[in-house]
């Protein structure tokens, strides 16, 4: 093992612990906490189900560093990309509820209790998973028809879509303008909904009388914005950036922080906040 491998190997097995660590503290205080039954835990609670993200991942690409064996059958490879992008596309789908659980909290704190009832947030859970499950379907179903007849290396860590089109044999344009269309479409409607309630909530900050209310309000805001800005950052620069996807090298680097060290900074960066938030 070079180097190279080494450090990665111990960066990758390091922010896998503290994900997985953090993450399932997360999950097991808000099962156990009766004061942690609020929206704002629940919502909590199940994006740091993300550790099903960096578990599909991780583990398998730390194998293969420490043993070289680099070699995943297809079916292992299909399952990977699964659950890998529902677990990548629900996140956009529950970041969007927890900005609109932000905006209700800020904006219409009197009706809080009434409109984010536990019912209202079972729905919205749900249909966040089967959003994602929608938005993946269709490109899923038109890769399993790719034939791969040249090559069967992939140039990635892991099973993604774009590294599987670019060495498949078949036309893949329907299935590329698929995929990006998927992805344009998941992005769009998700941020639009997260800046326009951000938008109001803003608004409604900046008309509290209190410097000390205003201040209270953007930290409780902020670990959101943090975990929003990283997300949609990276995701944008991979998906939507036409010379990037020609750059395998760069978006594999990306590609290994959202897997590794995004999810490391999501427990810390939601449980720095104050107890109010």
């Amino acid at each position: 093992m070079t180097l190279s491998c080494k450090l990665i190997f111990i960066f990758l097995f390091l922010t896998y612990t503290l994900s997985l660590s953090g993450n399932l503290t997360i999950i097991i205080l808000t099962f156990g906490d009766p004061h942690l039954k609020t929206p704002m835990y629940i919502f909590l609670k199940n994006l740091s189900l993300e550790i099903s993200f960096t578990s599909a991942i991780t583990p398998r690409y730390l194998y293969s560093i420490a043993t070289g064996d680099n070699i995943i059958t297809y079916k292992a490879c299909i399952i990977q990309v699964f659950f890998t992008d529902l677990c990548r596309v629900s996140e956009f789908f529950l970041l969007t509820a927890m900005s609109y659980d932000y905006y209700v909290a800020i904006c219409k704190p009197l009706h809080y209790v009434i409109i984010m009832s536990k019912r209202v947030c079972r729905i919205l859970i749900i249909c966040c998973r089967m959003a994602g499950l929608c938005v993946i379907i269709p490109p899923l179903s038109l890769g399993l028809n790719l034939k791969f007849c040249d090559s069967n290396m992939i140039h990635h860590f892991a099973c993604d879509a774009f590294p599987l089109v670019k060495i498949s044999c078949s036309d893949t344009w329907f299935v590329e303008w698929t995929v990006i269309i998927c992805a344009v479409l998941t992005l769009n409607m998700t941020l639009t909904c997260v800046v326009l309630s951000y938008a109001y909530i803003i608004k409604t900050i900046f008309r509290f009388p209190s410097v000390q209310q205003r201040k209270k309000a953007f930290l409780t805001c902020s670990s959101h914005m943090i975990v929003i800005s990283i997300t949609y950052g990276t995701c944008i620069f991979i998906y939507m950036n036409p010379t990037a996807k020609e750059k395998m090298t760069i978006n594999k680097g990306v590609s290994l922080l959202i897997s590794s060290f995004s999810p490391t900074l999501n427990p810390f960066t939601y449980t720095l906040r104050n107890n109010q938030g």
